[in-house]
């Protein structure tokens, strides 16, 4: 019998983690959420803010700005690191938020040496590279948390489209959390009906599925133009992945893990469909994938790899 798995601390105040801290205590992620960042006054203050909203949850709250607020975690949450500004890709923030994890992550693993890593900074593949390697954990302890936001961008804008349910739509967003990320057109459905057999009186065609597929890439962008950062949809992103490990649920979900020679690709991290349950994120086998698709996934994989390998 797995063991009940009962705190989540996310690492960092800003407005990702705060969110992730919000979601969690709402939804009733884990018994203890924890929020840790080196700014007194402002998790001081954050702390307070979700603790006074206790009495209407089933957890409690609990942070600070020294490093014991991480002590016995079961689910560390990564956020912290410079924010991506407007007109700024995810990955020209490389440098400043892999020297933050070079120095975070071996003290996050002293705290709590058991705990399945959540990574959330961005560029999120990459930093998940960079918080596998130096803290030494196996890949399947330290996951990105990928394209499952993407995911949920795109089954909301296919259920508006199609006047469903976004519970109908099986579709993922695959490869990069970035630019080269694409939908895995060839087995998507709606129900079981294959997305291009769709009966409406206004049928998907392959150049509106294409349209779709770059709102829902740029979406991100579209929000940092508007209100300045993305944070309220991750947040309930980050929960949900933490609930999957906390419960052991294995649920499949495109979190990105260290990739160890699945689909032809090594030591790079990006999205594919994977388990996830208490032990963290394990590959799921290889999913279907047309030759253009998995073309795609190679490229993203390069993207990834290169901006690694600018970092020396």
């Amino acid at each position: 019998m797995t063991t009940a798995r009962t705190k989540i601390t996310v690492i960092g105040a800003g407005s990702v983690g705060v969110s992730v801290a919000y979601a969690a205590l709402i939804r009733g992620s884990a018994a203890e959420v924890a929020l840790y960042d080196i700014a007194t006054d402002k998790v001081d203050a954050e702390v307070l803010d979700l603790a006074h909203g206790t009495q209407f949850t089933s957890a409690s709250v609990s942070g600070g700005s020294d490093l014991s607020v991480v002590d016995g975690s079961d689910v560390i949450v990564v956020t912290a690191g410079a924010k991506q500004q407007p007109g700024q890709t995810r990955m020209e923030l490389s440098g400043i938020n892999a020297r933050l994890l070079e120095t975070l992550m071996p003290q996050l693993v002293e705290r709590a040496p058991q705990a399945v890593f959540l990574v959330v900074t961005n560029p999120a593949d990459v930093m998940t590279v960079v918080a596998q390697r130096v803290s030494g954990l196996p890949p399947h302890r330290v996951l990105g948390s990928g394209t499952v936001l993407d995911t949920s961008r795109l089954r909301w804008r296919l259920a508006h489209r199609a006047n469903v349910s976004t519970a109908s739509v099986h579709a993922d967003i695959v490869g990069e959390h970035g630019d080269t990320e694409f939908p895995l057109w060839s087995n998507a459905t709606i129900g079981s009906v294959p997305i291009l057999d769709w009966p409406a009186d206004e049928p998907f065609t392959a150049e509106e599925l294409d349209r779709i597929a770059i709102e829902v890439r740029d979406a991100a962008y579209a929000v940092i133009r508007g209100k300045g950062a993305t944070n309220l949809a991750i947040g309930v992103s980050c929960a949900r992945i933490a609930e999957a490990v906390l419960r052991d649920e294995r649920a499949v979900l495109p979190v990105a893990t260290v990739l160890d020679g699945q689909y032809g690709i090594d030591g790079v991290a990006l999205s594919v469909p994977s388990v996830v349950g208490a032990a963290g994120a394990v590959p799921l086998g290889e999913t279907p994938m047309s030759a253009h698709e998995r073309a795609q996934l190679h490229a993203s994989a390069a993207a990834i790899r290169a901006a690694i390998d600018e970092l020396g």
